[in-house]
């Protein structure tokens, strides 16, 4: 099988300079002690979204303008997990500001830039999560529950379309992949009363694979670098350094020594 790291992509210098600038003029403004999250959001998407507007009188617009700035401060926002009843209210009003300047970032025209959102993503995962390691990649349109119950090793990566359910917590290890389109629940529902939940918290350890489409249920443990095959369903733990396919997904496959793995190079998107 070839072998193909990750390269890296020249960007023009007057671009990657004005990408560095911005990321960290965002990233110390919220190193500040008196930095109003939600305001930093508010500026930021509004900055983002309708430039034009931002130092415009709001009841000089039409209504459905008026609403659309509504939408770029986290204040006039709800949320589902703002109606979870186990909420941490303190805890929670600290991190939905970044939640929401994350959700909107990507769904504006800056994220599908890879070298520019993964680097955005991770100054905000730092302040989200419980714990956010080195290295940490997410790209678009990852979705996040609670956001603080989250706990990221280092060298960790998300990609596209992936649900962290984080209601009950999710523990990830160093060096997990998770793959697009995969779902990690940590909340479980009665199966005659959906309002009776359960929330265990759902652990991937290290060097663990989640690949795609595949889902891991609440309270499962994944161990160490087993993986969780395409489209799979993990109802209970897994094997270590075993392969688990199927619905449920069952081990079918010892993984090869890890001393076989071809050491990488360099990897173009961490840490600066």
């Amino acid at each position: 099988m070839p072998y193909y790291p990750l390269r890296t992509v020249a960007l023009p210098h007057a671009a990657r300079e004005a990408y560095d600038d911005w990321l960290d003029a965002v990233d110390r403004e919220l190193e500040r002690e008196d930095c109003d999250r939600n305001e930093l959001c508010r500026k930021i998407l509004t900055d983002l979204y309708y430039p034009d507007l931002a130092n415009r009188d709001p009841q000089s617009l039409p209504p459905s303008a008026r609403i659309a700035l509504l939408q770029m401060d986290p204040r006039n926002v709800t949320l589902e997990p703002e109606y979870y009843r186990e909420l941490d209210e303190d805890r929670y009003r600290e991190v939905k500001p970044l939640i929401w300047l994350w959700e909107m970032f990507d769904k504006s025209p800056l994220g599908e830039n890879v070298h520019l959102g993964v680097r955005f993503r991770r100054i905000l995962a730092r302040r989200i999560f419980r714990r956010c390691g080195k290295n940490f990649k997410a790209f678009h349109f990852v979705k996040l529950s609670f956001g603080y119950n989250l706990e990221v090793g280092d060298d960790v990566v998300v990609h596209r379309h992936v649900l962290l359910d984080d209601r009950g917590g999710i523990r990830i290890g160093n060096q997990v992949s998770i793959s697009d389109f995969a779902n990690v629940y940590s909340h479980t529902h009665d199966i005659v009363d959906p309002k009776l939940v359960e929330t265990p918290t759902t652990i991937l350890e290290d060097g663990v694979r989640i690949t795609y489409h595949a889902t891991v249920l609440a309270g499962v443990r994944v161990t160490r670098d087993s993986m969780v095959g395409a489209l799979a369903l993990a109802t209970r733990d897994t094997q270590p350094s075993t392969v688990h396919v199927g619905i449920p997904a069952k081990p079918v496959k010892k993984k090869p020594d890890d001393r076989s793995r071809q050491p990488g190079p360099g990897d173009p998107l961490a840490d600066m």
